[in-house]
């Protein structure tokens, strides 16, 4: 099936690395996987980050515009070649889907989106405008794939009667780090060479953006608990840049002062290799959704500490595959990270527990097939009304 796949927030190709680029990709891998052929269909952007509400206006103009640009572009396409279905990822009232409802109505396409809210807060207030037009795009779609177990409550009153409905676990694809497990001890001893460790050095990794919010609040809960980790056998290594980068290395240093390695942003390839060679994950994940860092170190082997909220115990089985210390507490984050260090053992039981459980859970295969199941399942409806 042909598929028009669009997202709002932030297209695949974007230049900035991100977790919501990284997941739009991961859609269209899973698509392809299944069989299908995904069209990345639009680059319109439609965030509005800062409540402007002439600007979502503007947005909303442009939308409208674009829209119908690409309704003329479509028809003038041979019939073998329009897109059979639309999929959306990653709408709310910042960013609204302007083009797909649309388009979907004109060509009489499935229309689907994943992970998508609706905050009735917002009703009213600074994002009206886009809170309303994803609202609208909710009530259209014809099928809702929600990556949160906390999403469909928001959504299930705003959505259509009767929506096809299915819950999507978060994945990654685990391939790319079958590799660098199959090499870790090299990889691992390497790192400690060059950096100048001891070999049994324990290595704690964060990964993340370096933003202001929910981001550098991570960073800053993760430096307050390890200035209550003991000892001196461990490092950390922090794998991401951002504007924020200078108050949030400043803030890392000053927590554990010469045991802090920058490595910058880097690539998948470089990152799955920095996984393999550390020894687990610890990252606070304040207010995300679920944080693919977190599915990512599993895939590789890590166990992981993370807070439990939101999404966070949908993807780490506390005492599995990792710790998940209450929120807003450094004291029991910091203990949790101290347990991992002091136990080998259960951090290498814990890493391959981890990895097994990604690629019977969370691996492109397993949501391609969910993906497959859905599209085929609302096409039928779709063609019978």
């Amino acid at each position: 099936m042909r598929v028009a796949f669009y997202a709002p927030m932030k297209p695949p190709d974007h230049p900035t690395p991100s977790g919501d680029r990284h997941l739009a990709r991961l859609f269209m891998a899973a698509l392809r996987h299944a069989g299908h052929t995904p069209e990345l269909i639009s680059h319109f952007v439609s965030r509005d980050g800062q409540g402007d509400a002439a600007r979502q206006t503007r947005l909303k103009a442009l939308g409208d515009q674009l829209a119908a640009r690409l309704i003329r572009q479509l028809r003038a396409r041979p019939l073998h070649e329009r897109p059979e279905a639309w999929m959306t990822y990653h709408l709310y009232h910042k960013t609204p889907d302007w083009l797909g409802p649309r388009i979907a109505d004109t060509f009489n396409i499935p229309y689907l989106i994943a992970e998508a809210s609706s905050a009735p807060k917002q009703a009213g207030g600074k994002w009206d405008i886009g809170y309303q037009g994803a609202n609208a795009a909710i009530a259209r779609a014809d099928a809702i794939l929600t990556l949160n177990s906390d999403d469909w409550d928001c959504l299930q009153p705003v959505a259509r009667e009767p929506v096809l409905h299915r819950r999507l676990l978060p994945f990654v694809d685990s391939s790319i780090y079958d590799g660098p497990i199959s090499r870790r001890t090299n990889l691992r001893d390497a790192h400690a060479k060059r950096r100048g460790w001891p070999t049994d050095t324990v290595l704690l990794l964060a990964v993340g953006m370096m933003r202001a919010g929910a981001k550098e609040s991570s960073y800053t809960q993760l430096a307050e608990a390890l200035k209550q980790v003991p000892g001196d056998n461990w490092q950390l290594l922090v794998a991401g840049d951002g504007p924020r980068r200078e108050t949030i290395s400043q803030t890392l240093e000053a927590a554990a002062p010469d045991r802090v390695t920058f490595l910058g942003a880097l690539e998948s390839d470089e990152l799955a290799e920095i996984y393999a060679a550390s020894d687990m994950l610890v990252w606070p994940a304040v207010d995300e959704a679920f944080g693919i860092a977190l599915l990512e170190a599993q895939a590789a082997g890590l166990p992981v500490i993370a807070s439990k909220q939101r999404g966070v115990p949908d993807i780490v089985a506390s005492g599995v595959t990792g710790r998940l210390p209450p929120p807003d507490n450094t004291a029991a984050f910091a203990k949790a990270v101290q347990s991992l260090i002091e136990d080998p053992e259960t951090r290498a039981r814990m890493g391959a527990a981890a990895a097994r459980r990604v690629r019977e859970q969370y691996d492109v295969p397993v949501a391609a097939e969910r993906l497959d199941a859905t599209l085929k399942t609302v096409a039928m409806v779709v063609r019978s009304t």
